[in-house]
């Protein structure tokens, strides 16, 4: 069974940094996707950050561009989001999912297996 377990996340000051993690496991396809996602109070979520195992080829939100990266470490089945010049915007719950569908890199809600989500704040 497909699992995916985050960690990383925490309280930081504005302009601080954080890395989160995303260990996956149970995996049926060599080709998939993985992507971060984020959701504030009374928002709906979003996409923040997708990455093609098979090739390496990434998507940002505008809103992150430049401050956050997106890296993964295929052979430790594992998935990392290097936040940077964090704002106070950038508090949500964020998420991590899997997907092996061929419009992973539109980076949309319809990934197929998510994780439990880890909490980030930015203090302003």
């Amino acid at each position: 069974e497909v699992q995916l377990v985050e960690s990383g996340g925490g309280l930081v000051q504005a302009g601080g940094s954080l890395r989160l993690s995303c260990a996956a496991s149970g995996f049926t396809f060599d080709n998939y996707a993985i992507g971060w996602f984020r959701q504030a109070p009374g928002m709906e979520r979003d996409g923040v950050s997708c990455i093609s195992s098979s090739d390496g080829r990434t998507y940002y939100a505008d809103s992150v561009k430049g401050r956050f990266t997106i890296s993964s470490d295929n052979a430790k089945n594992t998935v990392y989001l290097q936040m940077n010049s964090l704002k106070p915007e950038d508090t949500a719950v964020y998420y991590c999912a899997v997907t092996y569908g061929s419009t992973w890199y539109l980076c949309l809600l319809n990934y197929d297996n998510w994780g439990q989500g880890t909490q980030v704040t930015v203090s302003s």
